[in-house]
């Protein structure tokens, strides 16, 4: 019994001196580990100034979900925070200009990570329209011209779908969680579960976390820090100063054109996606803006 008390006291003495060791060799570190203790946590959200009830169990627990992976998304949330600096100073003044709320620049985050992308159904450009619901909302698609592309178009389409949206529901997060579920699926489950409250309602495992995605980008890209994103200034993503040229006839060599312009081709569809093909089809006279940068190449 006393070798058993000697040897338990003896290893007693060995890892406290290794926690003192460690603390007074490692002060940076011991903080770090004490302040990844505290919890960050949100004590209120709310979306487009609707409040989002945590104090509900299940609502909690879903935004944390969503914060957690998106924190630890790192690539993903750095590449957001930098393009977002392009991007924003373009979607927030047309939300404003149609009575939409900021916050839903957020969604174009979570559409496509504000970049053109391609969805497997076929869902194209920041604000992920499919084509004939891109179509519906007054934007041209065809294989020479797609202006799901064109970022200030898309925005003014998705303004037109969100403002539709809370006409229906009278409720901006149920607007936000019909552009994933559409609005008819949103509608049929309020009218089944006799619900009219996103919180409230259980919908697709995808539309369920649609809103608790948009809140957790809001949250971290408004506070990059308290979420360990430091990211200089200089090395966020920068919109070039550029000048718009009025088409209203076809250009039948972009790359051509391009040189013409001063840039090349390569620069021209950077500037301007919506330009599908190497040349501009346009028999009827319509007048489109094409964008050239002034300077940063």
């Amino acid at each position: 019994m006393k070798l058993i008390n000697k040897i338990t006291l003896l290893f007693t003495v060995v890892v406290a001196s290794g926690i003192f060791i460690f603390a007074a060799a490692n002060p940076d570190e011991v903080k770090d580990l004490k302040r990844e203790s505290v919890s960050i946590f949100p004590v209120l959200m709310d979306f487009a100034g609707e409040e989002t009830p945590l104090k509900i169990s299940d609502v909690k627990e879903r935004l944390d979900r969503e914060l957690l992976v998106n924190v630890n998304l790192h690539a993903s949330t750095i590449l957001a925070i930098k393009r977002a600096n392009r991007a924003f100073p373009v979607i927030e003044p047309i939300l404003k200009k149609n009575g939409i709320p900021d916050d839903f620049k957020y969604l174009a985050v979570i559409e496509s990570g504000l970049v053109n992308v391609v969805s497997p159904a076929g869902a194209r450009g920041v604000w992920q329209f499919m084509p004939e619901t891109a179509k519906e909302r007054k934007m041209e698609v065809n294989e020479n011209v797609d202006e799901r592309y064109d970022l200030e178009k898309s925005t003014e389409a998705a303004c037109s779908y969100l403002l539709s949206a809370k006409g229906k529901f009278g409720s901006w997060t149920l607007a936000a969680a019909s552009y994933n579920g559409g609005m008819t699926g949103v509608n049929k489950q309020i009218d089944i579960q006799k619900v009219s409250n996103y919180y409230d309602l259980l919908l697709t495992e995808e539309t369920s976390r649609y809103v608790f995605r948009i809140l957790a980008l809001k949250e971290i890209m408004k506070n990059p820090v308290k979420y360990g994103f430091s990211i200089a200034s200089k090395d966020l993503y920068v919109t070039l100063p550029t000048k718009k040229i009025e088409i209203d006839s076809s250009i039948t060599d972009l790359a051509d054109f391009a040189k013409s312009q001063g840039i090349n081709y390569k620069i021209l569809k950077i500037h301007n996606p919506w330009l599908r093909e190497t040349k501009l089809i346009n028999d009827t006279g319509k007048k489109y803006q094409i964008e050239i940068p002034l300077n940063g190449y």
